[in-house]
């Protein structure tokens, strides 16, 4: 009896791009090393195409790269659920779909991302919902976590990303030269201190060539810089600081932003992740949460992935963390942060090759599938 490769997953677009940024990251890697047919749902392909620029708004269903993609809205008449589904941080499937799936479903509610240490304990544990199980799985940085989201040629390709003439034609596919001065990409949420930080950079020891793609905070930016508006392809100087604003990019090409750029601003999970991989030091902005909750997934992941930095340069990670997170940036704080960057350099590219040496989050996906569906044929013999 020929088994059945298809999962289906379940992306629900908030108001941000990590949603979606990490179920189509990892519906490709299942169907590309994991050999497997993967349906993704979508419920806002507008949102979507700025990710994946291959999408067309006006099919109901597509196929882009292997992957099926499905318009997921109210009136949506879903076919019979895979063996394996993915809800994506419990965006709730619809009652349609629920009454599709059966007791051996393999119900899989992908959490996001923290290393906050009660992780390890509730990786893996599950509920019952009437007939189904619903099995919760946390993606994490130990080996007792659902691990991180990464291709198994990630090492590789980052260093393909880094090679010169790779990162000369990156440059000039968005119409610019390479700069020889300290190169910082900014991806952050609007309520971020930006004009702080500009302001900093501008008084910067030595010149600063900072990237900001197109997207929420280029107001922010274009007061700063006392514009009304920006647009793709400006180019904007204040003292030691020139702003290039560039396209939204592709998770492909913005891959190559990091690992073209000495420091990455990122924020939430996607980018953040990305970050890791590209082995460079990065200021990371969780997604703003109550009663302070991102602040304390900051100082957890701060804690675990500096553990074993040199003093000085660990603590001007946390203090430009903390200032970015508390809107007080200071030109001393960006000041002290730059003079770390050569031990940062090594120290990032150092934590990123241990953490690629762990199981990936697909693989480990794939693994705790089978194993529940090991355990349900073994119960009906």
């Amino acid at each position: 009896m020929a088994i059945d490769k298809t999962w289906d997953i379940f992306c629900k677009i908030v108001d941000n791009f990590g949603d979606i940024g990490i179920c189509w990251r990892l519906s490709k890697q299942l169907h590309s090393e994991h050999q497997l047919s993967v349906r993704l749902y979508i419920d806002d392909l507008h949102v979507a195409k700025q990710l994946i620029p291959a999408i067309d708004t006006t099919l109901e269903q597509q196929s882009i790269e292997g992957i099926s993609i499905i318009t997921w809205h109210a009136d949506t008449k879903f076919q019979p659920a895979a063996p394996v589904v993915i809800e994506s941080f419990a965006c709730e499937f619809p009652p349609a779909y629920l009454d599709t799936m059966q007791p051996s479903t393999v119900w899989i509610n992908l959490e996001y991302l923290s290393a906050e240490g009660w992780v390890d304990d509730f990786h893996a544990n599950s509920s019952k919902r009437g007939a189904l199980t619903r099995h919760f799985f946390f993606p994490g940085f130990t080996p007792s976590t659902g691990g991180l989201l990464r291709e198994h040629a990630i090492v590789e390709q980052q260093q393909l990303n880094k090679a010169p003439a790779q990162q000369q034609d990156f440059w000039q596919s968005l119409g610019l030269i390479p700069s020889p001065h300290v190169k910082v990409s900014l991806f952050c949420y609007p309520h971020a201190p930006i004009s702080a930080l500009l302001s900093a950079m501008a008084l910067s020891s030595q010149p600063i060539s900072c990237y900001v793609p197109a997207g929420s905070i280029l107001p922010s930016v274009a007061n700063f810089f006392g514009k009304n508006i920006l647009n793709i392809g400006d180019t904007l100087t204040q003292q030691n600081l020139t702003l290039h604003v560039i396209p939204f990019l592709s998770q492909s090409d913005y891959d190559k932003l990091l690992a073209c750029c000495n420091i990455n601003f990122v924020r939430g999970e996607d980018s953040w992740i990305r970050a890791i991989w590209a082995g460079k030091p990065f200021i990371w902005q969780p997604y703003l949460q109550t009663e302070q909750i991102h602040i304390k997934k900051l100082h957890a992941f701060l804690d675990l992935f500096y553990a074993d930095c040199a003093a000085v340069a660990k603590a001007s990670v946390f203090n430009l963390h903390n200032a970015w997170l508390s809107e007080q940036i200071s030109a001393t704080t960006w000041q002290d942060y730059l003079s770390q960057l050569t031990a940062l350099n090594a120290y990032s590219k150092q934590q990123s090759n241990a953490l690629a040496q762990q199981t990936d989050l697909s693989t480990k996906l794939v693994i705790f599938s089978e194993k529940i569906i090991k355990n349900i044929l073994k119960n009906k013999v």
